[in-house]
């Protein structure tokens, strides 16, 4: 009798431990704009996915929600995350630039050549200079794509190909390079770039080699793709409702904060890098219906010096609105 009633209790205690855990499991939703075969989901939300759930023996899990699921278009991703929308967003600084005004001089052009440079570059200023623009949410990682080409129906290869095109930067604030370059500056998000150019709304988009293949093909309307151009970069993050991070067990912040910050980021660059090193091998082996042009070192001297003339434009408007510190930062991110 007494061995039953120990094996009674065994295993009552035993369901009870199984029904705590079961209980303090969580599943994070996560909310993207982009589509479910793009770099940063099969990338770092899938490296973050697998993370979690290893690191927490399958207690703390992910649930991917792409293309818009939990709202429509990029330009809102921040509030979701403050309402709680979702409890982890992937959003584009640019698209709510008054809200990150100084973590945006990250995507002016500068030293870094690659989305990997150009990430560690922000995490090496990050705290003293950026982090103040994030305090109503967790961040989990702040990181950049590269727009290291022009792709277009216009060969701008050149200052004098450039004068009066209709270019899509990846951001309003370098307007002032965009316009030392000689073109004319039209904001326009991603999404709507291939039908831009198809109907020649635009004629150029600051871009990255992979936007040439799936999901956004704009291999499809170009012309030309112009090489060796100054690299701007577009600042992304992956933030977390504060509220829901603090509900989370010990146990599981621990899981969160030993991801978030730079290794998270350097996945989420690493991403973007990995596309552009597919999409290359891609393009090297296919027939292209456009022309690939290099930009002459002659041409790229003319160019980059138009981008310093505009500087002193972008350091004066940072100055208007109370930001005085901006070459500061600038100078900091490309030392």
């Amino acid at each position: 009798m007494r061995i039953t009633r120990f094996v009674l209790s065994a295993a009552t205690a035993g369901m009870f431990s199984l029904a705590t855990q079961t209980a303090s499991a969580e599943e994070l939703s996560v909310a993207t704009f982009v589509p479910p075969n793009h770099e940063t989901v099969t990338g770092m939300f899938a490296w973050f996915s697998d993370e979690i759930e290893k690191r927490s023996g399958g207690s703390l899990t992910m649930k991917l929600y792409p293309a818009g699921q939990l709202g429509a278009g990029p330009v809102q991703q921040y509030k979701r995350t403050i309402e709680g929308v979702a409890d982890i967003t992937f959003g584009v600084a640019a698209y709510t630039p008054t809200i990150f005004p100084k973590t945006m001089l990250a995507i002016l052009p500068g030293k870094a050549n690659t989305s990997v440079e150009s990430t560690r570059r922000i995490w090496g200023v990050f705290d003293e200079n950026l982090a103040d623009e994030f305090s109503e949410v967790k961040v989990l990682a702040v990181g950049t794509v590269a727009g290291s080409i022009f792709v277009g129906t216009k060969d701008v290869s050149t200052l004098e190909g450039l004068e009066g095109a209709k270019l899509v930067p990846f951001a309003a604030m370098t307007t002032p390079v965009i316009e030392g370059l000689g073109a004319v500056p039209v904001q326009m998000p991603i999404t709507e770039m291939h039908t831009g150019l198809s109907t020649g709304t635009i004629d150029v988009v600051t871009t990255s080699l992979n936007s040439l293949m799936p999901p956004w093909n704009l291999a499809d309307v170009a012309e030309y793709a112009v090489e060796n151009v100054p690299v701007s970069f577009q600042v992304t993050y992956v933030i977390m409702n504060n509220e829901r991070y603090e509900g989370l067990s010990d146990a599981h912040k621990a899981i969160i904060d030993e991801l978030a910050g730079l290794p998270m980021s350097l996945e989420l660059a690493k991403s973007f890098d990995r596309a552009d090193d597919i999409a290359r091998e891609m393009l090297e082996t296919t027939e292209l219906n456009y022309q690939w042009v290099f930009v002459s070192d002659g041409e790229r001297m003319k160019m980059d010096a138009a981008v310093i003339n505009g500087m002193d434009a972008i350091y004066a408007d940072y100055a208007a609105r109370g930001i005085s510190n901006a070459q500061e930062i600038y100078e900091a991110l490309n030392r």
